[in-house]
C-alpha cells in the first residue's frame, strides 16, 4: 500500500520550495508530481498537429515521495504515515501521531 495516492494534499519538506502545500496530481513509482510545486520552465517547439503553440511553458516536475509528507487539517501540519490491518484484512492508511484514519 502506498503512503502517498493521487489526490492527497501534501507538504513539501525539503528542496527549494520546502513549506509549500498541494494536491498529488500524479505518482509514478517513488515520484510524485504536486500541483503548483516544483515548477520548470519548458521551451516547446509548436505542433499543428495537436494544435500546440510554441515557446516557454511552465509546467510541474517530479519530486521524490520522501520529499514530501501528507498534510494533517487536525494539527496543520505534515505528519507521518502508518498502515493498520483491520479484522476483516483490509489495510488502512493512518497518522502515527494520533493513530486517526485517513481514508474511511
Amino acid at each position: 500500500m502506498n503512503r502517498i495516492k493521487k489526490g492527497d494534499h501534501v507538504v513539501v519538506t525539503a528542496g527549494k520550495d520546502k513549506g509549500k502545500r498541494g494536491d498529488v496530481v500524479s505518482v509514478a513509482g517513488d515520484k510524485v508530481v504536486v500541483s503548483n510545486v516544483n515548477l520548470v520552465k519548458r521551451h516547446t517547439k509548436p505542433n499543428p498537429q495537436a494544435n500546440q503553440p510554441g515557446g516557454v511553458i511552465e509546467r510541474e516536475s517530479p519530486i521524490h515521495v520522501s520529499n514530501v509528507m501528507l498534510f494533517n487539517p487536525a494539527s496543520g501540519k505534515g505528519e507521518r504515515i502508518g498502515t493498520k490491518v483491520l479484522e476483516d484484512g483490509r489495510k488502512l492508511r493512518v497518522f502515527r501521531s494520533s493513530g486517526e484514519a485517513i481514508d474511511a
